[in-house]
Formats: C-alpha cells, structure tokens, sequence
C-alpha cells in the first residue's frame, strides 16, 4: 500500500488530507490520472509529485511502501 498526500486547494478537492491506495507499479503519470477520475481533483497533471519527500518525475516508477506528495504549484509575489 501506499500513502497519498494531498496539499493546498487538492486537498479541498480530494476532500481528504490523505489516502491509502495500491500504487506500486504505476508511474507518477498513472497515478495522476487514477486519482484525478476517481477523486474528482482538477488540473493534477499540472501539480508536482514527490515520492518520499523528493521531488518525482512523470516518469518514475512508484514502489511498495513510497509515501507520494501532490503539490500544486504556488503563485506570490
């Protein structure tokens, strides 16, 4: 299993802080597309993924046990 971490407004979206779901196998990408259908979360795609606290490409396969961050991008000025 693995634990999924949703910040900021994907966490409003996903309605939960965090969930645990069976993701090793999968690609960061697969696992955008997985969690954006089936917990109604808009424009993942564009959000960054880090897979036990660094940052993870689109490509990178997850293992079993891999905590995943999404992390939306931010703005400021």
């Amino acid at each position: 299993m693995n634990k999924i971490l949703f910040f900021a407004h994907l966490r409003d979206e996903a309605g939960e802080e965090s969930v645990m779901l069976e993701a090793s196998g999968k690609t960061v990408a697969e696992l955008k597309a997985f969690v954006a259908e089936n917990y109604g979360i808009h424009k993942l795609d564009t959000a960054m993924a880090a897979i036990n606290e660094e940052f993870a490409p689109n490509e990178e396969m997850i293992k079993e046990g891999d905590v995943i961050a999404f992390i939306p991008p931010v703005s400021g000025g």
